[in-house]
């Protein structure tokens, strides 16, 4: 918990640990919660939540949750399926928006919308969200969507999106959001899994300054598919827009005349809420089932819990809703707490990189969660773009995507979170729908750590024979026992739900993520299975390799792949883009090289380091690996629609291969 020798005002970083300001941890929810239990500790709070963890769940479903009817039973627990709250009616809408719009918060911000333009900002009370909802879900009704129909969203950060996907909830259907950055391709391989009826997208947005047609390509991606009878399109940015008669229709007239009042269908606990694709096997996107009990009562509690959130705050997480991150922690999480949030449209660095820093100036953010890639994008242009503004209101700060290097939360929380602000450094997936592994505002802080399972989760770290692993070795994050926002069930795949998550530990869910545990118990997460080097028979995480080269002067990023070696199995390769002052010659390569291997030890030394303008992405911002490799090697890519900036993977050169 806090040191106490520390205050507000001071780093307090004690053989490797940051700890939360003392008023922070004084007041902070999980705290209040604790002195109700009677609970002295952090570790004592963490160890009753683990060996009571129904009777735990139970506590935060009544807590954070109304239900229309309550639940008789909490949890049955017949591996690989769970069923939680049982005989229970709720609807998630209700607890995200109309309780909200009925009580003292009515006339309360739910979100602050900032546009990519800048000065396009619309500020929308808790009231007016339920209006548009409300509005929304008439219409729909009208075209006869019901109960289990699906519904395609395709937007970008724009209200329209949240108040889609409420109003489908409202009614009991299900929406399936593809991002805003997928390609046609992409999205109609979603699309034709879960065959929509509807699907909302609009004329286009902005990137950078510059407006982005987005309707052509939802045209190009439903071709020739019969599923979808109506096109919904937001006028975003008036940009001329092909419609179809008959089939197409804006908006604001599809909305017309419709009542401001809907009534919310109360819905079984285990209803599926939404489906969201993930990567799956051999390519083809995997369609994740969540349900309105679990996303009434997961993201709801984390978000308390891990950010702290009060009514005071303004809350701001800079993701995507095309993904797990945007619905758990800008829709549905905040929303059914009642907060404040931000909803950014566009790019950090436009106009400038001082955008995010003056968003959190001028609307007083005091709750940030970001992912480390943008950290390290501001670290790379330097500490003066936040130093030119005021952000004295940030209190705590999050993380998620991947593995945070120690270097990124310890610059962050200099410049950003004002020498103090703690970060909550988060371990989740599409599959878990909240967070699983997370500190909490009383918890030591390792940078790079997300710290501990989170109360209501028990989980290890085994290796491939389900044995828990000595401390500073490597192994499977498996989550032992069921928690109320996991999936339900792969959308029409039964045998992949098993397969894929339950198979290779019975009654144990697999994540196909890797970690290793330090002596103290600290979980540091590694990415995925196929992201861990094995190097002459030792494991060694790529993301490990890459913070290690991205600690080097002159390096801005890096990305690590193994290739074949006939000695050590595999050998390490660096892609390395350079700062600009760096030279790419041969001595900078064979400093890079020794560096990492000062750093990591002889083993980790990388065999090859090869500059490149630009990592290849995803649209998270994480490198694609899988497909680096693959074009270093000359090997078939496949679907490389995730590509956030393909004519970076173009340049991959060929690696000989020893």
């Amino acid at each position: 918990m806090a040191d106490e020798k520390s205050d507000k005002s001071v780093q307090t970083a004690e053989q490797g640990l940051y700890y939360p300001p003392r008023d922070l941890v004084e007041n902070s929810n999980v705290m209040a919660w604790m002195k109700t239990k009677g609970l002295k500790s952090e570790s004592e709070m963490r160890e009753w939540c683990s060996k009571n963890y129904t009777q735990f769940w139970n506590e935060m479903a009544q807590t954070y949750a109304d239900w229309f009817e309550p639940y008789k039973q909490t949890l049955q627990w017949k591996a690989p399926f769970a069923k939680w709250f049982m005989g229970g009616k709720i609807n998630v809408a209700y607890n995200a928006v109309d309780r909200h719009a009925t009580s003292w918060r009515r006339n309360k911000l739910a979100y602050i919308f900032v546009g990519e333009p800048v000065g396009d900002v619309r500020k929308i009370t808790y009231f007016e969200l339920s209006r548009e909802v409300n509005r929304f879900a008439n219409a729909l009704k009208a075209e006869g969507i019901k109960k289990g129909d699906r519904v395609g969203i395709y937007l970008p950060m724009i209200p329209e999106l949240p108040v889609a996907m409420l109003a489908c909830a409202k009614l009991g259907a299900i929406h399936v959001v593809v991002f805003s950055g997928f390609s046609a391709v992409a999205i109609r391989d979603r699309l034709e899994d879960c065959q929509p009826k509807i699907l909302v997208t609009c004329d286009g947005s902005y990137r950078r300054g510059k407006p982005i047609a987005t309707k052509p390509q939802a045209d190009e991606a439903i071709t020739g598919l019969k599923c979808i009878e109506k096109i919904v399109v937001v006028k975003r940015n008036g940009q001329e827009t092909p419609m179809t008669a008959g089939r197409d229709v804006w908006w604001n007239e599809f909305i017309a005349g419709q009542s401001g009042s809907c009534e919310t269908l109360p819905m079984d606990s285990a209803d599926p809420l939404f489906i969201l694709y993930t990567a799956g096997a051999a390519g083809k996107p995997r369609g994740i089932v969540h349900t309105h009990a679990g996303m009434s009562v997961g993201p709801a509690f984390t978000t308390s819990w891990v950010f702290d959130i009060k009514d005071t705050d303004v809350y701001w997480s800079t993701a995507d809703i095309g993904w797990i991150t945007g619905h758990s922690y800008i829709a549905y999480g905040p929303l059914c707490l009642g907060a404040t949030s931000i909803m950014y449209e566009g790019s950090p660095d436009y106009p400038d990189f001082g955008r995010w820093f003056k968003i959190i100036e001028d609307y007083g953010v005091s709750v940030i969660y970001t992912a480390p890639t943008a950290i390290r994008m501001f670290m790379n242009e330097g500490p003066s773009w936040p130093q030119k503004y005021d952000l004295s209101t940030v209190r705590l700060m999050g993380s998620v995507g991947e593995a945070m290097n120690p270097d990124a939360f310890i610059w962050w929380r200099k410049y950003v979170g004002n020498g103090f602000a703690p970060i909550m450094d988060t371990w989740f997936q599409s599959e878990t729908g909240s967070q699983v592994i997370a500190p909490l505002p009383i918890t030591p802080l390792k940078p790079g750590s997300p710290s501990f399972a989170l109360p209501g989760y028990n989980v290890e770290v085994v290796d491939d024979n389900g044995i828990a692993v000595s401390a500073g070795s490597t192994g499977n994050i498996l989550i032992t026992n069921p928690w109320p926002s996991m999936l339900r069930e792969v959308y029409q795949d039964p045998a992949g739900y098993n397969e894929t998550y339950w198979a290779a530990f019975p009654g144990k869910y697999f994540s196909g993520d890797k970690a290793r545990v330090d002596g103290d118990g600290y979980i540091w997460a590694l990415g995925r299975g196929d992201d861990v080097l094995k190097v002459a028979g030792h494991r060694i995480s790529n993301a490990e390799v890459e913070a290690s080269a991205e600690k080097h002067p002159s390096v801005a990023a890096a990305a690590v792949v193994g290739k074949p070696d006939k000695v050590k199995g595999e050998s390490i390769v660096v892609f390395a883009v350079l700062k600009p002052e760096a030279k790419p010659d041969a001595a900078l390569e064979k400093d890079i090289k020794n560096f990492v291997r000062k750093t990591l030890g002889p083993i980790a030394i990388p065999s090859d380091v090869i500059f490149v303008d630009d990592i290849p992405r995803n649209k998270a911002g994480k490198p694609v690996r899988t497909l680096i490799k693959a074009k270093a090697l000359g090997e078939a890519l496949g679907d490389t629609s995730a590509v956030a900036n393909p004519k970076a993977l173009d340049a991959i050169p060929l690696l000989a291969k020893k």
